[in-house]
């Protein structure tokens, strides 16, 4: 149950950092451009290639702790953080096919995904 809240007020704070984010992007960059997303993937990207590297290599994150930083907020900012670690984990350990069939399914079975849910929501 602990677990579970690390990961509920990680996320809480992940969600609402990427709302923010989300509010004063426009009003920085414009419209052109998703910018809040990209900025919370980039983000997201360091931040847990960061967190990871050095839950992997030093005590200096305790598990709970990782669990908060990766699960909760990280979860909450941007799961395409977690996308791109475990991608870029099964290219750096020589999976390379694995590595780009996992691009390849999350990129299309997600764009798909989202194409299918607007077909359904338009049946009646």
């Amino acid at each position: 149950m602990q677990k579970l809240l690390y990961v509920g007020i990680g996320g809480f704070i992940g969600a609402s950092l990427r709302y923010l984010i989300s509010l004063a992007a426009p009003k920085i960059f414009g419209n052109n451009l998703p910018y809040g997303t990209l900025i919370v993937n980039i983000l997201g990207g360091i931040l847990i290639g960061l967190i990871m590297e050095i839950s992997l290599t030093t005590n200096l994150i305790s598990p709970n702790l990782k669990l908060f930083l990766t699960t909760g907020i990280m979860g909450g900012l941007t799961t395409f953080s977690t996308f791109s670690y475990e991608t870029i984990s099964l290219l750096c350990s020589g999976s390379y096919i694995l590595g780009f069939l996992n691009i390849c399914l999350n990129l299309f079975l997600s764009l798909g995904g989202v194409v299918l849910g607007k077909f359904l929501a338009h049946l009646n």
